[in-house]
């Protein structure tokens, strides 16, 4: 599975830990490059509930918080504190976690990143490597609706090297307050009231929310020459616009044959992008629906890869998707 097979670029607007920003995103700006996590996620971490400074201003949740600067010498050990206790479900490992967090350096008191000043939540699989370690030890089991201080000593962070595009030494403790906002695991599913299929050129998507991927019957016909967006299920959340980023289950089959090319339920967890990182087919056939909803996209050549190949992916090929769309950032 090759789960960047929709992207046409890799994005760059959403600053996750292994790619930390600089000051530029503290002033709202969203590009950045990413910078791989430089520290082991294996072993056993131990875990102590300070020293960590105190917030002076912005203690609630979602808030963006004023943090001191650190005092004193940081623990060697990750140092974890839960300031406000949610009355969500358990963060699991390897679920795609949704936060907002800020993070400065402890010696220095310096912010390198929040997502708070981009007024957007980020989203990243947590437990499984994919953040710095850190970030993996201290969240894994904590509540949605949790905020939680941290301070992480360079070795579970970005170790010795740092992360000089950041401003981050290899000696530096990292102090970061997050505010867990949700949690999507193998078995998030969308929510709502199942529409009667269309018939005709419209596949048909199966209805069932236990977290596996639905069926998909493509008609045995041409396929249609423009762009098909309907939904399967019909959700009462926000309405999808171009500029959003969004989190996804999704399930992709060629129109010719039915094969399966490209599918986020072999992953474990759901993705996020931003919709105007991915195909014209996606971007357009998913704005203006409803968050909770399950749709089916028909996407023709020319919303799609038009004339080149894309691994299982042939040239020319119309593509048919079940996407559910689990939340906007």
């Amino acid at each position: 599975m090759r789960r960047r097979s929709l992207l046409l670029a890799v994005p760059a607007g959403l600053l996750t830990l292994a790619g930390c920003g600089d000051d530029k995103a503290d002033k709202g700006d969203k590009s950045s490059s990413s910078v791989s996590p430089s520290a082991t996620n294996g072993g056993e971490v131990k875990i102590v509930d300070g020293p960590l400074p105190e917030i002076t201003k912005g203690e609630k949740f979602g808030q963006k918080p004023t943090v001191a600067k650190g005092s004193g010498e940081p623990s060697k050990d990750l140092a974890v504190k839960t300031l406000i206790t949610g009355s969500g479900g358990k963060v699991a490992q390897g679920s795609l976690l949704q936060a907002d967090y800020l993070g400065q350096i402890w010696a220095s008191g310096k912010v390198f990143d929040n997502s708070y000043d981009r007024g957007q939540t980020a989203a990243f699989p947590i437990g499984v490597g994919k953040v710095i370690p850190g970030w993996d030890k201290a969240l894994v089991g904590k509540n949605i609706g949790d905020r939680v201080e941290m301070a992480i000593p360079p070795a579970l962070g970005y170790g010795e090297q740092g992360n000089p595009q950041a401003g981050i030494e290899g000696t530096d403790t990292l102090v970061f307050v997050v505010d867990i906002v949700d949690s999507w695991g193998p078995t998030s599913s969308a929510k709502g009231k199942d529409v009667a299929p269309k018939g005709g050129d419209v596949p048909k998507v199966g209805t069932n929310t236990d977290g596996k991927a639905p069926s998909i019957e493509v008609p045995k016909a041409a396929a249609p020459k423009k762009l098909v967006s309907e939904y399967v299920i019909q959700g009462d959340g926000a309405t999808v616009k171009e500029s959003d980023s969004v989190i996804v289950q999704y399930k992709g089959v060629l129109w010719d044959g039915g094969k399966e090319f490209d599918s986020s339920y072999k992953g474990g967890a759901p993705i996020s992008f931003p919709l105007n990182g991915v195909i014209p087919g996606w971007t357009k056939g998913l704005a203006g629906k409803k968050v909770g909803s399950r749709v089916v996209l028909v996407v023709p050549p020319d919303q799609g890869y038009g004339d080149q190949a894309q691994g299982e992916i042939p040239a020319n090929a119309t593509l048919v998707f079940s996407v559910d769309l689990l939340a906007v950032l």
